[in-house]
């Protein structure tokens, strides 16, 4: 019978099993599926109603199973009863065969203080040391003051580390004692404890000693145990190396010695320290075996388990063929414990679910498992182990390599486990040159730099398996794609024979204008570009397309798949626009991509259309203000990663706010083309604020810093056709060598006809949007511009033909993201009196109907047009644009008319970006703020009427990297502290479902957004070379107790399971009470959750202090006290979602 430790139970059964006996275990209330028991013939358990540890120290009722199903012997495994020479009388006393030495022997050598004499008595040195226990704290005292620290202080009964200080320093000495006599007592039930001289960096070497009953003995070589922390063995080598063999002779000859001289029977191991001048000093002799007799069975051939089993039957070592003549080695072995250790966090034990679990193997390559096995429930109770892994090979260096593969091998998952660690340690150069000492770990930092494992397939799991349970989970997301199968990928035709082979797009083009910008810099590019006898197009599909009518979800993949075709396509094309305005931050925030890689990654595909992103002048891509360093930084690092023409706009046209951004492109070397956003209508002889005449007045102060290129924004798509010619018309006039660059959008439907114009009139560039793309709140159709333009001089130079194989891709693109399409189906003329840009149209759409105001759109439009002409008829593109429909919507929520909001804006809470807006954080509008509104709205909030960047203090980019990196890794860089910069929270979020979910940009987008069906099979290239073949097997049921299903995949043939939480189990309906009309009655002014509670109950409060903050769509406001008083209750708390009218805080006033 096996009555263990239930570390590694697996090595006693084989060896039981080998030998044809029937075997049995016995298990603790929580260790019932271990791997042994179940290998074993029969297995009982013991200590019901004990704790964990108690049930395996369960003497009496071990015994007692043992007699009632007729056990011949019991082998007592590594721990807990193995050195307890009370269970082994007790064996013997019951008429059963203890594996092991004699119970007086036991008594004998457990104690470490009786070993200590012993050894002295026989002529084996020791360390200086107590020459006895030591009972207490002043007892130790005379010990130092004779040899000084640093001492170590030992619990004198069992090992394994526990009980057991290092002590350098007096004032460390009493704490440290009691530290150790605590553990001692809790481990071993015996507080005893004794001191030695600490010896500085040793070796630690121990004998593996066989002996029987008639007084044989032998050894089996030693093994190196140097390795070690917080003295626990993490890794052994056997046979020692770089050890002399005067010293290996000695040490070999000193355990024999010992193991005579007290009659040693069966298995033991002696134990010394090897100091750094060779000397050999005896530490203890363990009278079991140890975990680590496995290296030595590698290197000797010997079963030493089965061994003890013989002796314990009887069989001296000579009928075993076992003499010290005949005892050879072969070769090195080395034992790595994997366990579920987290090194990086002080080796804190991990607990959980192992969810995956795969073994190393191939030629010699031995695994004892312990709790190591898909499903296995890793609990505090037990050590922590979870395999050995024994290798062997004919030298040192190939037994490492081979540790080193094994160790590759292993996939853990659900659990941390040390094989990093361990890595990292077989890869150092001390342990390559096999010259460790046993505080080496403590000694190394560098151990500790650890590679973690990626991970990739199980975090991959976890996002489908919640997928499949959960459904999508990105926001805005109505229903699953209108397209499940593979988009089909067009083939451009050839270029000289129509009929031949498709041109091959293998390899992206080389030619294009992009080369200019390149090879002689921008402000030729933009000579080139004036010179140009046609008209340009840049393609908005990458980016103002897709967020003008997909919110802004298309993934970098889909851009990815066509890249390539495009460069050929497109080669004519002034620009891709592909970066910048709303895609920086919804590629973290909703798509979970990284911004910057997907402007490297389609940079190499597409080398030769200059890419062109869409820049908020000193806003960058944000959407508040940023010290002006931040900018720099920003546009430096865009150049640097593949950007060539940075669009600079300002959303209030607000001049020095344009200056900045325009300088930051220009230092950072790229092409600026510098905006005028365009509003009003020029043509109209009722138009009073955005004249020909301003508009001119603006294009000189640009023309002033030296742009390269001027573009005009008309963002909502109210430039008329005539307008166009008169604009443009002028501006070409004033500038005859200035290129000049249109866009627009289609909502009232006439923007083809005004970008013909605009190219009529002399514009150089004008801006499209492949058909299936364009259109509505899109950009014009490219195939349309182009035909319209192709038989006369001022022809795009893109072919018909392939325009229509990119459109053949992206009409299956905008079906596969169906799900987010706003279905604008058809024009709106309204846009001339709302103005609302032609993104923020179909976002405004879908947040109307998420705050329950999508039956009031038309009321929703109507009070945009009302809350413009609040602040004062402004610019309006994002963040100015968030600023009005913020506005509107909250009016609309509120059923507020402008007078209302003119007459009590010295009562109301507006949403923050309205606030913001008025205080100065976006700029000066052009006319100024409207007065007395904005003193009413601000109240005595702080004014800012110059540029905001320019009075803020500038960041610190390297305090920022490190804080970053010590909160999420190394993994950290450059651009990701600009990413951070731009968008604090949004950054951290991401970094966090990164961990969680790992990078999913790699999972096809069909299988991002669709739930999978149990069946379905799932092909994902994770890299270049490794595909994981997917399939869902099966949804489980809820856990009982827990609000979580485990979802069954198969993953490259191996099963796999994550436990997923079901996010509508146990939903809860909570009905809140609402405000009444009592004036310290705070109600919700609007539905949304609650981002920060800022009172406590009782507190004294004025009238205007914030109470609370609600988000809603990105669109923040501070609920504040309608009266003083002081605060009676408070009804939320973070995090809860609350509907309009909904009682938030009760003030007695």
């Amino acid at each position: 019978m096996f009555a263990g430790t239930p570390s590694v139970p697996g090595t006693p059964v084989h060896s039981i099993q080998t030998m044809r006996r029937k075997a049995a275990g016995h298990s603790g209330p929580l260790t019932k599926i271990l791997v042994a028991n179940r290998g074993s013939d029969e297995a009982y358990q013991v200590g019901k109603g004990l704790t964990p540890v108690g049930a395996y120290l369960a003497q009496d009722e071990i015994i007692k199973i043992a007699l009632e199903h007729g056990v011949d012997m019991i082998h007592p495994g590594y721990g807990f009863l193995s050195e307890n020479a009370e269970f082994a009388r007790k064996v013997e006393q019951a008429g059963i065969a203890f594996v092991g030495p004699a119970p007086e022997v036991i008594d004998e050598l457990g104690d470490k203080t009786k070993a200590r004499t012993l050894a002295t008595r026989v002529g084996v040195p020791v360390v200086p040391g107590t020459p006895g226990p030591v009972a207490s704290y002043s007892e130790g005292e005379a010990f130092i003051k004779e040899y000084g620290f640093p001492v170590i202080i030992k619990a004198a009964m069992g090992g394994g580390g526990r009980g057991m200080r290092v002590v350098r320093e007096q004032s460390d000495f009493k704490a440290a004692f009691e530290r150790a006599v605590s553990e001692a007592k809790a481990a071993f039930g015996d507080g005893t404890v004794f001191i030695e001289r600490f010896l500085e960096r040793p070796r630690h070497i121990e004998v593996q000693i066989l002996a029987d009953a008639v007084g044989n003995t032998i050894h089996l070589f030693e093994r190196d145990c140097s390795v070690q922390r917080r003295h626990q063995k993490v890794v052994e080598v056997a046979p020692a190396t770089h050890l002399p063999e005067e010293v290996r002779q000695a040490i070999l000859s000193d355990a024999i010695k010992l193991a005579k001289s007290v009659g040693y029977r069966n298995a033991g191991t002696a134990e010394f320290l090897v100091d750094q001048m060779g000397r050999h000093y005896f530490i203890e002799i363990n009278p079991r075996i140890q975990v680590e007799h496995t290296i030595t069975e590698e290197i000797t051939g010997i079963d030493i388990v089965a061994a003890q089993i013989q002796i314990a039957a009887g069989a001296t070592l000579p009928q075993l063929g076992l003499t010290q003549d005949a005892i050879t080695k072969r070769g090195f072995a080395i034992q790595c414990r994997v366990t579920t250790e987290d090194a990086a966090a002080s080796f804190q034990p991990d607990t959980g679910k192992i969810e995956v679990y795969r073994s190393a193997g191939g030629n010699g390559v031995r695994l004892d498992a312990s709790s190591g096995f898909a499903g296995a429930q890793i609990t505090p109770h037990y050590d922590s182990l979870l395999v050995k892994v024994t290798v062997s090979g004919t030298t040192y260096e190939v037994a490492r390599r081979k540790m080193l593969r094994a160790l590759v091998e292993f996939r853990i998952r659900g659990v941390k486990t040390n094989i990093p660690f361990l890595f990292r340690l077989l890869t150092h150069d001390t342990f390559i040159q096999g010259k460790t000492w046993t505080t080496f770990i403590d000694d190394t930092p560098d151990l500790f730099k650890l590679v973690q494992s990626q991970n990739r397939a199980q975090k991959l799991l976890a996002y489908l398996g919640d997928l499949a349970v959960n459904g999508s989970s990105i926001k805005g997301q109505v229903g699953e794609p209108g397209l499940k199968t593979e988009v089909q990928i067009p083939k451009l035709a050839n270029r000289e024979d129509p009929n031949g082979p498709p041109l091959d797009t293998s390899v992206p083009c080389t030619v294009g204008w992009r080369n200019i910008i390149v090879e002689h810099g921008p402000e030729a590019f933009a000579k080139a570009v004036r010179e140009y006898p046609g008209t340009l197009i840049m393609d908005t599909t990458w980016r103002d397309a897709h967020q003008s009518l997909l919110a802004t979800r298309l993934r970098t993949a889909e851009m990815v798949n066509i890249a390539k075709e495009t460069s050929w396509a497109l080669a004519n094309a002034y620009s891709l626009e592909c970066w910048g305005g709303a895609t920086f931050d919804v590629a973290m925030r909703f798509l979970y991509e990284d911004p910057w890689e997907r402007l490297r990654t389609l940079r190499k595909l597409v080398p030769n259309i200059p890419f062109q992103a869409l820049v908020r002048g000193a806003n960058g891509v944000g959407y508040t203000s940023y010290p002006d360093n931040a900018i720099y930084d920003f546009s430096k690092k865009a150049v640097e990663n593949g950007l060539d023409i940075f669009r600079v706009f300002d959303s209030l046209n607000y001049f020095e706010n344009m200056r900045l951004g325009i300088d930051a492109a220009k230092k950072a070397g790229g092409v600026v083309e510098a905006v005028v956003c365009y509003s009003g209508d020029v043509a109209s002889p009722k138009e009073t604020k955005y004249t020909l005449q301003y508009y001119l007045d603006f294009v000189a102060q640009l023309v002033k810093e030296g742009i390269h290129v001027l573009g005009i924004k008309d963002m909502a798509g109210l430039l008329k056709p005539e307008a166009a010619k008169l604009l443009i018309g002028a501006i070409r006039k004033a500038y005859p060598d200035l290129p000049i660059h249109v866009h627009s959008h289609d909502t009232a439907g006439i923007a083809t006809a005004s970008m013909l114009a605009a190219a009529a009139a002399g514009a150089d560039v004008i801006d499209v949007a492949i058909d299936s793309m364009s259109g509505t709140t899109s950009q014009p159709s490219m195939g349309a511009i182009c035909m319209a333009l192709e038989q006369t001089s001022l022809g795009t130079g893109i072919r018909y033909d392939d325009i229509q194989a990119l459109n053949n891709y992206w009409s299956q693109v905008r079906m596969l993201y169906s799900c987010f399409d706003a279905n604008v189906r058809a024009s709106d003329s309204s846009v001339f009196d709302h103005e609302m840009p032609g993104g923020q149209y179909t976002n405004l759409m879908f947040q109307a109907s998420q705050l329950g105001l999508g039956e009031q759109w038309n009321v929703v439009k109507q009070k945009y047009i009302e809350a413009n002409k609040l602040c004062g008829n402004i610019i309006k593109v994002t963040p100015s644009s968030k600023v009005v429909g913020d506005f509107a919507q909250w009016m609309t929520s509120n059923n507020f008319t402008a007078e209302d909001v003119l007459e009590r804006a010295d009562q109301l809470d507006f949403p923050s970006s309205v606030v913001e807006f008025f205080q100065g954080y976006l700029g000066q509008p052009v006319g100024g703020f409207p007065e007395p509104l904005r003193t009413k709205i601000i109240r005595d909030k702080p004014r800012i009427d110059t540029r905001p960047g320019a009075v803020m203090e500038p960041l610190d980019f390297k305090k920022i990297k490190q804080e970053l990196r010590s909160r999420f890794g190394k993994h950290i860089t450059d651009t990701d502290v600009t990413s951070y910069v731009m968008y604090p929270k949004v950054f951290e979020e991401y970094q966090s479902f990164l961990e969680k979910y790992g990078d999913l940009s790699v999972v096809p987008t069909r299988f991002f957004l669709a739930r999978p069906d149990v069946g379905e099979e799932m092909h994902i290239e994770i890299e270049k070379g490794k595909t994981l073949i997917i399939r869902l097997m099966a949804i489980g049921p809820i856990v009982e107790g827990r609000a979580q299903r485990d979802v069954w995949f198969e993953v490259n043939g191996e099963v796999r399971a994550v436990s997923v939480e079901d996010k509508n189990s146990a939903v809860e309906t909570i009905s809140r009470e609402k405000a009444t009309s009592d004036p310290g009655s705070v109600g919700a002014p609007m539905s949304g959750v609650v981002v920060e509670v800022r009172v406590k109950e009782g507190q004294e409060i004025k009238k205007g202090d914030p109470v609370c903050v609600l988000s809603a769509m990105k669109m923040e406001s501070a609920v504040t006290a309608p009266v003083s008083g002081h605060v009676k209750r408070i009804l939320v708390q973070e995090g809860d979602s609350i509907n309009q009218g909904d009682l938030v805080v009760e003030i007695v006033h």
